[in-house]
């Protein structure tokens, strides 16, 4: 098993308002994969969908009340817990923000670095939730 990918301990399960078109901005701005997509019966929403970002898995779903289902967030009553990505340069944490930033996302932390040694930003996406980019910052030698 060397070859294995290491695997993640802890997946994100968020509801949204409008899970297809989450999933289509999380491509567009994080570069998430779809790896799974259960309609409801209903035929308007998503019952189950899974996404990778940047080799981690996220879950998500539309809200379903009806079933004592837990409302989503919205972009002015963001969800109180954020989703961290992992980046692999500062390069990618400023990308990645600019490109949030312009498909709709709510910046609360423009990229700075930080004393933690990272290059780090946070933003509010359309849907209400908050991510942060992180990145290490080169070592000074």
């Amino acid at each position: 098993m060397a070859n294995q990918a290491p695997t993640q301990s802890i997946t994100p399960h968020l509801t949204v308002k409008g899970a297809a078109d989450a999933v289509a901005f999380y491509q567009k701005v994080f570069g998430a994969t779809e790896k799974t997509r259960i309609p409801a019966q209903d035929g308007k929403r998503v019952l189950h969908a899974a996404i990778t970002i940047n080799g981690g898995t996220v879950m998500l779903a539309d809200e379903f009340s009806e079933h004592g289902g837990v409302p989503a967030p919205s972009m002015d009553k963001p969800a109180p817990v954020a989703v961290a990505i992992e980046c692999t340069a500062p390069a990618e944490v400023d990308a990645t923000f600019r490109r949030a930033v312009a498909a709709g996302c709510k910046s609360t932390m423009e990229p700075q670095d930080t004393f933690w040694e990272a290059r780090f930003a946070m933003l509010v996406d359309p849907f209400g939730h908050r991510w942060m980019l992180n990145a290490p910052l080169s070592k000074k030698q």
